[in-house]
């Protein structure tokens, strides 16, 4: 494939342009998880550890609904591209049903999540907490869903600010909320984790009234025709859109799964190695949210391309894509090597915390690079409505290579949490190779087309 540079520089800028709202956003999100295990840690190394057991549980619930409402950016992305913005208001309609459906089992789900914890063998000790944490947090699910629907709908139209600025506003109250809540302010009784559960839950519900408020009324989306009756149920459509999303959702369970058995199995080391591997994999969470927001600018790039059948578009919009995160991974890689100590100091003043937190962070910087190129690729293929495959590979790359790698090291070499990160970098680089490799096999060889009545990429014959 010939470069031409201009064109990249093009694709470059606007990807830039669209990632930066999407990446404040991110990291206005996880920043909420940074909130809690900050103010946790200063009440208690038990605190600490209840909240982040608990959020990381609550992280699937996360994960399953903004993968399965992953599926309407690049869907309105492509009816964008292709001229027909007057049939997004009916498939955004469709959308809300199955956030309203997903968002009451997942409050169900995450109310009875408990046993996982004693299927992991997290101590006695933290168990009361982490239920308290989970009860109060559960009742937020629906709001979750519709927030990400309603973020899809913007985002896929190439209008993500009001994303940022919901995001970011609710890490403003959360951060006094939380405060008050956790720490007994105010006349409040001291509510310890489940204080954080609910000061949570009350932020997500106001950011989804905020978000919804914003769109029936704005100028923006009135030709939308979203304050219309809503249209009814329509199987069809709703079965495209689940076609596209439950598989994205199945990738990002495998790796958050990943990620959250990584956390329930070093729970049985006791509470400092527990508290050491969550401040470790808060910074982490921290900085993927840099791709992440990238990657959903390329996902909607290459959906716009894709929805104007343009083959180079699709090339050159997921390659700047790649080559971006890369750059950015350069710097988080580098921060976490060369001042681990200085960021765990920021988390917590348990020296003991600070020590092994330090030792988990310089593995973590080893696997920005490839956390990066696979979070990337898979917003490359998302745009592409490649969903079926990936998840195939994120299924065997963190389980069948992350997960036996990293229980092997840790619990069979008595690496303890540095074996299961190990296990992590192999899973994450495995990922990251083959889901490069597949969107270079599609788009750089033509072997795609995208149809924007289907949820199926079809052969391009050129």
């Amino acid at each position: 494939m010939s470069l031409d540079r201009a064109r990249a520089r093009r694709e470059i800028g606007a990807t830039v342009r669209l990632a930066l709202p999407m990446i404040v956003a991110q990291l206005s999100a996880i920043g909420t998880n940074v909130v809690d295990a900050v103010l946790a840690g200063h009440q208690g190394a038990h605190t600490q550890a209840a909240v982040v057991t608990g959020a990381n549980i609550w992280v699937l619930a996360i994960v399953t609904g903004i993968g399965t409402m992953m599926a309407v950016p690049p869907t309105v992305a492509q009816l964008d591209g292709a001229g027909r913005r007057g049939e997004v208001g009916p498939v955004f309609h469709q959308a809300l049903y199955i956030a309203w459906g997903l968002g009451i089992l997942l409050g169900i789900g995450v109310w009875h999540a408990s046993p996982l914890m004693a299927l992991f063998g997290v101590v006695e000790s933290m168990r009361a907490d982490v239920t308290a944490f989970l009860h109060a947090i559960a009742f937020a699910a629906p709001a979750l869903t519709t927030y990400f629907a309603l973020r899809g709908l913007s985002d896929g139209l190439s209008m993500p600010r009001p994303s940022m600025y919901f995001s970011f506003g609710g890490l403003l109250v959360l951060a006094p909320l939380g405060y008050v809540l956790m720490y007994g302010k105010l006349g409040f009784p001291v509510m310890g984790a489940r204080g954080s559960g609910i000061a949570t839950a009350l932020v997500l519900w106001l950011e989804m009234i905020g978000f919804a408020t914003y769109v029936l009324k704005h100028r923006n989306y009135r030709d939308l025709n979203l304050r219309s009756r809503m249209a009814a149920p329509d199987r069809r459509q709703i079965g495209q859109l689940l076609h596209i999303g439950l598989p994205m959702a199945v990738t990002l369970l495998m790796e958050a799964g990943l990620f959250v058995a990584v956390a329930l199995l070093i729970g049985r080391l006791g509470e400092t190695v527990t508290a050491s591997h969550h401040v470790a994999l808060n910074v982490a969470s921290v900085a993927f949210m840099i791709p992440l927001g990238l990657s959903m600018a390329i996902t909607v790039r290459v959906g716009n391309a894709a929805g104007r059948r343009d083959v180079a578009g699709v090339r050159y919009a997921g390659l700047s894509g790649i080559a971006l995160v890369l750059v950015t991974q350069c710097v988080s890689s580098g921060v976490m090597l060369l001042f681990p100590a200085a960021i765990a100091r920021l988390y917590t003043s348990d020296a003991a915390v600070i020590a092994t937190a330090s030792q988990l962070l310089l593995l973590a910087g080893f696997f920005q690079f490839s956390d990066g190129i696979q979070v990337a690729s898979n917003g490359a293929l998302r745009g592409l409505k490649d969903t079926r495959v990936p998840m195939g590979i994120t299924l065997f790359a963190y389980w069948g290579v992350g997960m036996p790698i990293g229980w092997y090291l840790a619990f069979v070499h008595d690496l303890g949490a540095r074996g299961m990160w190990m296990g992590l970098i192999a899973g994450l680089s495995m990922a990251a190779i083959l889901l490069f490799a597949r969107f270079w096999r599609s788009s750089v060889r033509g072997r795609w087309r995208s149809d924007p009545e289907t949820a199926e990429p079809v052969p391009f014959h050129t």
